[in-house]
């Protein structure tokens, strides 16, 4: 599988959101979009990620950065873990990893001393016109932010 690298064509996808209204990224176009996969809604480092990103709202919002936070995670799942945290962006349910794949962010990873097919934590900063302008593999959950903001300075 492909990966991404900067000035690549940001993959286009339509997925549903936690409330149910389905987000499509070309429909984001003009704004900055910060795309990021996580394995698992209310894990420690799922969570983690998540809130560092919650918790940096204003200053992505202030850049006029949307977030999108991707999981396999079914759209149910994602409300629960947005209400017990109050993130407050959208995240999106790619339960068949079609996205993922796109974005190469689905692979083999080692887990627990096992070889398995998965998530792999990843961050994307999509500028104005679709294109990538920052992206961050098997990326740390504490790293998801500042690698977006090294990227808007």
């Amino acid at each position: 599988m492909a990966k991404l690298k900067v000035g690549d064509n940001a993959p286009d996808f339509s997925l549903p959101d936690q409330t149910g209204n389905t987000i499509r990224l070309s429909t984001l176009r003009g704004k900055k979009v910060l795309v990021y996969f996580y394995p698992r809604a209310d894990t420690p480092g799922c969570t983690k990620q998540s809130c560092s990103v919650r918790d940096a709202r204003e200053d992505l919002s202030g850049a006029g950065v949307v977030t999108l936070g991707i999981s396999p995670d079914k759209p149910e799942k994602q409300k629960k873990f947005d209400d017990k945290f109050g993130l407050g962006f959208s995240l999106l349910s790619d339960s068949d990893h079609t996205v993922a794949e796109s974005f190469g962010a689905w692979g083999e990873k080692n887990m627990f001393g096992k070889k398995v097919q998965g998530i792999i934590r990843s961050s994307f900063l999509v500028d104005e016109q679709g294109k990538i302008a920052q992206v961050a593999y098997k990326v740390k959950p504490e790293e998801t932010v500042p690698r977006a903001q090294a990227a808007l300075a």
